[in-house]
Formats: structure tokens, sequence, C-alpha cells
């Protein structure tokens, strides 16, 4: 895949013949027939705990462009790393700090933060990753990625754009990679956006809404920022041209799977994010996507079923065929959703040559062609989700997005 960084040309134009520079930051837009701009979702949070070093890594190494962070302000003022509002979900704090489950992760100081482990969530293989500091987020890229640096509820971080300003601006690492057009802020809060766009113009900014707004909002968009991202689920053709009416670059998130990025690109986005962006990638560029595929795929996934989505027998759940011509033991496989709810195939269970499996998360009577966690939680998200399958030996087998 061709090398695809952000390039501020009108600024650099107006650096070498000494002019003033804008007050706006040039446009991201791929050239024509140049492929999309690809970010890796959290560093690459479907193969890694999000928002880690080694998602970072992940994603760096994966054939994105850049790999996306989400940074918030410990109580004491440091930048860390972290994209929930508590620690809850991916951290071990019912073990370190029991009473503060759900308490605000800003809440925390830095050496409070340093006390948790926010990788076993998603593996042991993971157990004692961190939560980074902001700059150790550069220590670790490798080859010529970039960074998306998303602005986190900077309600609960007072301060936090001065903070991501004043790090592009003044620190050797992270300004070498502004100065080298792989940088992008972004962030959901349009009054952050535009007080960071007062503080860093010359930084490419990026305005997310989960919906595309209509003109006059989007024309306010484009007063203080380069682009729009915005849920692949609810973007169509007429709210892709309006972006670009606009003047905003266009980009999606998260993309999980190669038909939703292939969606994207009909619609013209020129920014795909995704948790998966080594798979995307190679999709791209023509290759096979999952190496270790043995023939099982995920055909389906019923989110939202009649009646109670946990419901004995016939609950939600997730459709397993054998696409090829071998029987598959899928004992110990596990399907992961974007939230990293998991779930784990029980012993025992073969697909013959064009069989399903369905797995439910709810209770029911195990059969050659259902399996039953039991639990009683619905964990599929009825607004959509995504999955990736491994299979037994911690190998990603295939992604599904509905």
């Amino acid at each position: 895949m061709r090398l695809r960084t952000i390039t501020l040309g009108i600024l650099t134009a107006c650096l070498a013949a000494g002019l003033a520079v804008p007050a706006v930051a040039a446009p991201v837009v791929p050239q024509e027939n140049e492929a999309p701009i690809l970010i890796g979702h959290r560093g690459a949070a479907g193969v890694a705990p999000e928002n880690t070093l080694a998602a970072v890594k992940a994603g760096s190494q994966s054939g994105a462009d850049f790999v996306e962070i989400d940074v918030q302000l410990s109580s004491d003022g440091v930048p860390f790393i972290f994209h929930d509002n508590t620690p809850a979900r991916t951290t071990n704090v019912a073990d370190v700090f029991p009473e503060r489950v759900n308490d605000p992760i800003t809440s925390f100081s830095w050496n409070e933060l340093q006390q948790l482990d926010a990788g076993s969530y998603f593996s042991a293989d993971f157990a004692g990753e961190k939560i980074p500091h902001f700059d150790a987020v550069a220590d670790v890229l490798t080859g010529e990625t970039g960074v998306f640096i998303e602005i986190k509820s900077p309600s609960q971080s007072p301060g936090v754009e001065q903070v991501v300003a004043d790090a592009l601006a003044n620190d050797a690492e992270w300004s070498e990679l502004e100065k080298a057009g792989k940088i992008e802020v972004l962030g959901f809060d349009a009054a952050s956006n535009k007080a960071f766009a007062e503080l860093a113009p010359e930084v490419p900014l990026q305005q997310l809404t989960g919906t595309v707004p209509g003109d006059a909002v989007l024309a306010d968009y484009a007063t203080y920022a380069d682009s729009f991202g915005t849920s692949y689920r609810t973007l169509d053709a007429a709210g892709a041209a309006r972006v670009k009416e606009a003047g905003l670059g266009l980009g999606v998130y998260t993309v999980n799977s190669t038909e939703a990025a292939d969606a994207a690109l009909e619609l013209g986005v020129e920014r795909i994010t995704g948790d998966f962006p080594q798979q995307v990638n190679r999709h791209l560029n023509g290759q096979k996507v999952f190496p270790s595929n043995n023939g099982v795929v995920i055909s389906n996934a019923i989110n939202d079923v009649p009646g109670n989505d946990l419901q004995p027998e016939t609950g939600e759940h997730v459709i397993l065929t054998n696409n090829g011509n071998r029987t598959i033991d899928v004992g110990g496989y596990v399907l992961r959703d974007a939230a990293n709810n998991i779930l784990r195939i029980g012993k025992g269970f073969k697909l013959t040559p064009g069989a399903e499996l369905r797995v439910y998360s709810g209770p029911g009577t195990n059969t050659a062609e259902a399996f039953y966690l039991g639990g009683e939680t619905a964990v599929l998200n009825n607004g959509g989700d995504s999955l990736g399958l491994w299979t037994a030996k911690g190998q990603l087998a295939d992604t599904f997005a509905n």
C-alpha cells in the first residue's frame, strides 16, 4: 500500500515562500486514485487491549497509516491514554480500588492509574499492560506511522486542549510528527475542537458526530475543522455528498469488516478507522485477509430477536458456518465483540463442511447445531455490532459486522 501521510500542502508552501500561514490547516484529502487513509482504532483494539502500548505497536505494524488514541488528564494533570469515562470495563480497578469502580477515570492520580492492569481484560497474554502516558505513544511507533489524537471527554479534563497543543509544539518527538504531517486532532465536542483550533490552527482537525448533521452545522464545522468523521452505519450517499460540499474531508469509524470498508469507499470516504487495520490493509492490497482461516466463518449475528434477547433457546446469537471441505473442531474458539464481550465455545463441537453452529449468549439446551453460554446479560449491541472469531490457538480467523 502506498504511503498516505497527511500533508499540509498549503502550510508547507507558505513557509517555504515566507508568506503568512493560513488560519486553518489544509484539508487532508487523498489525491484521486490514491488509497484511503487507514487508521487503527485505539491502536488496534481488535487484536490487543485498546489504548495500550501493545495496541499502538500492533496498529503501527499493521500497515495502517495512523493509529488513533484517546487522551485525558489525570487528577494531577498528567495526560494519559484511555477511552472510557470510568475504569470499570478495561482495568482491574475492582481488585485495586474496589470502592472506586465507577468513579471518573480522571479522578485518579497518575500514580493510581499506574497501579491498574489495563491488559488482562483482553487476555492473559497482555497481563501487566499499563495505562500509557501520552508521551509514551510516540516512542513505540514504527515506520512512517502517524497519530490521530482524540481529545476525550474534555469537560472532565479541563485544559487538555492546551496540554496537547503544547506537546505538539514543544515536545521533540510530537513536534517532529506534527511537522511531518503525521498528526490529526479530533473530537466529538465542538467547543473543545474550536478551542484547539485557536491554540494550534496549523494542526489538521476533525469534527466527529454520530450522524451527518444539517448543512448549517456542517458549514459551522468548516470554519474551524478540516474534516468530518461519523459512524459508517449512519452514512449514506446524500450525507457524504453534503460533507464534501461543505469542503470537509470525510472519515468513518469503526470499520471492522472488509464489506463495511468496501461500502465506505463506494461513498467516497477518505479515512477508514477500524479495530482490525491489518485485515483491512490486506484487503485493500488484494491479499488473503485471514491467513489462519480454515473454512469457519461468522456468517451472521442475530442481535435483536423477537422478545427478550436472553429468552431460553431462541435468544440473541451468532452463527458460524464451515465453508471449507473438512470437518473442523471449533471447541475453544472465541467470539469477541466490539466491547470485548467474550463468547467461548465449549469442547466437543465439530462442524462438518457446510454445517452451521449457533452460539447463544443466553440459556438453552446444547445440541450439535447450538451452543448456549447461559449468560445473564445480553451482550450483542442491538444497533449493530462487530465480531472477531479466534481459533483455540489464539489466531484471528474472521471478522463480521452488521
